[in-house]
């Protein structure tokens, strides 16, 4: 796909207050269009009518997660980093703000980056909804939590998070992220949606990211032990990518700017899980064991209460038809 070039800046332009709901297709910019999340929840806007416009800069997206989109008359690229200064011309109706390096070798390998997008980025993306009088989607992360004192965690609980860690980087990020989210929602009045996302799994996940479901998908195709790290009772919650963009696009239609968990409630240990992924993808790896990484968290379970009562949302997708799904995705990138 040929990436279409940014337009040179229009600061005299005048905002379209309100113009996208008074009619026609609803038009949507998600920024981090080309990441595994922001690719499927194209997809999914695409296909509920809008006309959409994706803004990455592939430095963990790639092209092939949106290559199938090249041709189509309602959806253009843009590539950019969108901590510079981000200019359309035309109505905006809805901005999702998920670009970021999500996975922990990514923020590992990318601080800098990682606090930067997280700050000028979300900044950039919230002045483009407040030009263009557009809703604004801020995606945020269970990581916010911190290594939790409180289980399952609600949105209430604000977190026990460690700024100078190995993890700080991008869980700070993303809680400042949220506190200029609501800065914006309080001081010029847009209005904003905060969706804090729990372990969430499906097709178009990298290989190499350092999470734990393609890590030990790739590990049990070829046959090699898989990876758990301490003695694997830490737990997690998976919830599949189809699940996670309709109780996202549910948010941006009928939430309130108050966060809220999305995930999967159904918890199970790492151990568990690597058991889970020798069964279903029937491999004859064995399970060793790693020492325990600093600040990893010990309990990740979303308290989902809040979305089931504002969006009448939860996940649908069995986490074995779901891996399913994932590993048939992930077969053909896994050499022996």
């Amino acid at each position: 796909m040929k990436p279409v070039k940014t337009e040179p800046s229009g600061r005299g332009a005048r905002p379209a207050k309100g113009a996208g709901r008074k009619g026609g297709a609803p038009v949507s910019v998600v920024t981090g269009a080309a990441g595994f999340l922001g690719s499927h929840l194209v997809d999914l806007l695409l296909a509920r009518g809008h006309r959409v416009i994706g803004i990455d800069n592939f430095v963990t997206g790639s092209v092939d997660n949106i290559a199938h989109l090249s041709g189509r008359s309602d959806f253009r690229f843009i590539q950019q980093d969108v901590t510079e200064f981000l200019y359309l011309e035309g109505r905006v109706d809805c901005v999702w703000h998920f670009a970021s390096p999500a996975s922990p070798v990514d923020y590992r390998e990318l601080p800098i980056q990682t606090l930067k997008v997280g700050s000028l980025g979300t900044h950039k993306a919230l002045g483009l909804a407040r030009h263009k009088g557009a809703r604004f989607l801020l995606a945020s992360t269970s990581e916010v939590y911190g290594d939790p004192l409180v289980h399952p965690q609600p949105e209430s609980y604000w977190g026990n998070v460690n700024p100078i860690g190995p993890r700080g980087c991008y869980d700070e990020a993303k809680r400042f992220a949220e506190a200029l989210t609501m800065a914006y929602h309080h001081e010029h009045g847009i209005e904003t949606r905060i969706v804090r996302i729990f372990n969430t799994y499906g097709p178009r996940m990298r290989l190499n990211d350092g999470r734990v479901v393609p890590e030990f998908v790739s590990q049990a195709l070829r046959h090699r032990p898989l990876t758990v790290f301490g003695d694997g009772s830490q737990t997690r919650s998976f919830c599949y990518c189809s699940d996670l963009v309709e109780g996202i696009h549910r948010l941006m239609e009928r939430g309130d700017a108050l966060p809220v968990n999305l995930g999967n409630p159904r918890e199970m240990t790492i151990l568990e899980f690597a058991r889970e992924i020798v069964r279903v993808t029937g491999s004859r790896s064995r399970i060793v064991h790693r020492p325990l990484p600093k600040d990893d968290p010990r309990q990740r379970q979303p308290d989902i209460t809040r979305a089931r009562a504002l969006l009448r949302w939860e996940p649908r997708v069995t986490l074995t038809d779901g891996l399913r799904r994932t590993i048939e995705h992930l077969r053909g990138k896994v050499r022996p």
